[in-house]
């Protein structure tokens, strides 16, 4: 489906116009339903809308169109990817006043009236979409009743996700289980929200409604599509969000919050057994997941041409690769649910602004004035690169063999005289060989860090695997990744840090058919495994049980087992010596390795959003390396890129003014004016 899925065509029905204007109208959404946006796929103006049923052909249409209202996570101006601290835009955008939308909202730019990120009309839109699709897809004739029933299941939990998306913006939403008729009572037609509770409670039934129905694992030719595994692993996603502080218990933020029936909308008691349905949801999941071959992603191919020689030498390359090759190696069996880039969409892609044009030695894919596909400017912060534990799987601020007070200095990579002269390995280059280039200048901080850090970023003295070459990444003004005055003097990685995660080593720039198509991840195995860290720490307190979990993420990153790096006294000082016995000592370690596994995925914003830590995290200033520069002693200075204002009225999202004119009974946020 994913391949197909975006073919649509123009729907023109006068009576659908008026219908669509209508739901619009009781729903508060100002108009944003469009005609055109509707179903979109009516061939002319001389259809019905039942001839979308009258053959599973037309049927599939419909189909396909629920899937294109899901977020657009491959998406860089929308991307739920983008919120948080870890991505910085070019200066080009940080100058736009358009700019990248979750990006405005995390510099304290939501508003009443045009919000950077606004997907109530949207959502709702698909929502009514799926009512449409439910109504009339039994009406198919050549269909049999399975296939009517997979297609239905699928639609179901598609909606449902578009209320747990409403839900993670807006908090209580407006539920609408079936079309309004047109005639309906004024009663019917102007529409409440509903309590928090009960949102969760119609999400999670309307799943459970859809999963029996879903195939176990989708056919080869319908990656993308909902099948079990997904519909599972996403239920267990809404089970741990209802179950965390922000949405059980939030007397602290939401005691004000009142409905018209003077009850707040959140509730106000936490129930600590949501934790243990959340524990029953992810055990379902991994159960069914591995149960079908999913687990943990490895390498299992020929390494390229050009690091044969040293993935023979160096068995950390290995574990490079596993984590280079992760998030590119298409439909592996980590990922459980994700999306692929529409077609016609691929020049506004995560993957085409944070890859690199430039070849080294004056090699150029198109001359310098041509950098579509490859845009050398969505890059990574500082704060995210400092981020990364250290080669022993602590932060930086906990390893006492990791010494700040050097970080900033600028070193050599090791290096010796044979080496280049193609002798025997020097030892001290041994462990970095393929992972850093040998003798070069850098910074101190970037040397003895864990893999993930160098398969994740691109960094100074270190290698950047695209175009079917291992590029010698500097950084520097007129070096491969770096600041190019006669291309643009607007769009670089303005922190001097690229994000290597979504490139592949083998695309190119210039043109979408040269760039290798990646699928985005929704979910995979890893979020599934520290999700149940998570619970079981929340239930029962720190133990092996929990240790397990999170030392699975670990091993494949190639860092020491969680407790054996934290109660290593030549490692962590006295007042961090064995966190992880401490249950909310090992609450922090958990979200910081999901901060790091699920870096540039979205995963720390929503984390700590959930633990209502999302103002004291996301109110920094964004910082990084001065970036334009030619040489290490000026490029290595820290400097402030970008201001971040993330407040408590941004955990939920305003309703427009022209919503709530529309729709008087709408109750707006907390802090937003109605």
């Amino acid at each position: 489906m994913e391949n197909n899925i975006y073919h649509t065509k123009n729907y023109g029905k006068k009576a659908k116009k008026i219908f669509l204007w209508f739901i619009s109208f009781i729903l508060g959404t100002g108009g944003l339903f469009s005609c055109s946006d509707y179903l979109d796929i009516v061939p002319d103006n001389t259809m019905v809308l039942e001839d979308f049923f009258s053959n599973k052909q037309k049927a599939y249409q419909p189909l396909a169109r629920m899937y294109w209202y899901l977020v657009g996570n491959y998406a860089y101006f929308a991307s739920p990817y983008m919120y948080g601290d870890e991505w910085l835009e070019g200066l080009g955008w940080a100058k736009n006043s358009a700019g990248i939308g979750p990006i405005m909202v995390m510099k304290g730019l939501l508003n009443e009236q045009s919000p950077p990120v606004d997907r109530w009309g949207h959502d709702y839109q698909g929502i009514q979409v799926a009512h449409t699709f439910l109504e009339h897809i039994g009406s198919v004739p050549d269909m049999t009743e399975k296939e009517k029933a997979e297609w239905t299941a699928q639609v179901k939990f598609l909606k449902a996700n578009l209320y747990f998306d409403l839900l993670q913006q807006y908090g209580p939403f407006i539920i609408v289980d079936k079309n309004i008729p047109l005639d309906a009572k004024p009663e019917e037609m102007y529409l409440q929200r509903s309590k928090l509770e009960d949102c969760f409670d119609y999400i999670i039934r309307i799943m459970d409604e859809a999963i029996p129905d879903l195939k176990d694992r989708v056919d080869e030719n319908d990656l993308g599509q909902v099948d079990k595994m997904a519909a599972l692993a996403i239920k267990a996603r809404v089970m741990l969000y209802r179950a965390s502080p922000f949405y059980n218990g939030n007397r602290q933020m939401y005691e004000d919050f009142l409905d018209y029936d003077d009850q707040p909308f959140f509730p106000m008691e936490e129930k600590p057994e949501k934790w243990k349905d959340a524990l029953d949801a992810v055990n379902e999941a991994i159960t069914l997941c591995e149960r079908q071959g999913k687990g943990l992603y490895h390498f299992e191919d020929i390494p390229f041409p050009f690091d044969m020689d040293d993935y023979e030498a160096n068995p950390l390359l290995k574990t490079y690769y596993d984590l280079r090759m992760l998030i590119v190696d298409p439909w592996n069996k980590e990922l459980i649910w994700g999306r692929t880039t529409p077609l016609g969409d691929e020049n506004s892609t995560i993957q085409s602004k944070s890859g690199i044009l430039q070849l080294e030695g004056g090699s150029v894919i198109e001359s310098e004035s041509s950098y579509a596909f490859a845009e050398n400017w969505l890059g990574a912060s500082y704060q995210v690169m400092a981020r990364y534990y250290t080669k022993n799987g602590l932060p930086i601020t906990e390893d006492k063999t990791f010494d700040r007070s050097v970080m900033f200095d600028i070193v050599l990579t090791p290096d010796t005289a044979e080496w280049a002269t193609g002798g025997p390995d020097y030892e001290g280059y041994a462990p970095l060989r393929g992972i850093m280039q040998p003798g070069v200048q850098t910074v101190n901080m970037y040397l003895n860090r864990e893999p993930r850090f160098y398969a994740n970023l691109g960094i100074t003295g270190g290698y950047w695997r695209q175009h079917a070459d291992r590029l010698n990444t500097m950084m520097f003004g007129g070096t491969p990744g770096g600041w190019y005055q006669s291309r643009t003097s607007d769009f670089w990685f303005w922190a001097g840090i690229g994000v290597k995660k979504f490139i592949h080593p083998e695309s190119k720039s210039g043109l979408s058919s040269r760039q290798i198509k990646i699928v985005y991840p929704i979910i995979r195995m890893a979020d599934l495994y520290l999700m149940k860290a998570e619970i079981l720490n929340e239930i029962q307190g720190p133990g092996q049980a929990v240790w397990d979990e999170v030392n699975k993420i670990r091993r494949r990153a190639g860092i020491p087992d969680v407790e054996k790096a934290w109660s290593n006294p030549e490692w962590v000082g006295e007042l961090s010596l064995n966190a992880h016995l401490d249950k909310n000592r090992m609450r922090d370690i958990i979200l910081y390795e999901r901060s790091i596994e699920f870096a540039f995925e979205g995963s720390r914003f929503s984390d700590m959003y959930r633990y209502k830590r999302a103002v004291a995290e996301f109110n920094s200033p964004i910082m990084g390396w001065k970036g334009n520069a030619f040489g290490a002693t000026d490029f290595f200075k820290i400097e402030l890129k970008t201001v971040r204002r993330f407040t408590s009225k941004d955990y939920l999202f305003p309703l427009t003014i022209g919503n709530i004119n529309v729709n008087a009974k709408l109750i707006q946020n907390p802090g937003w004016r109605r």
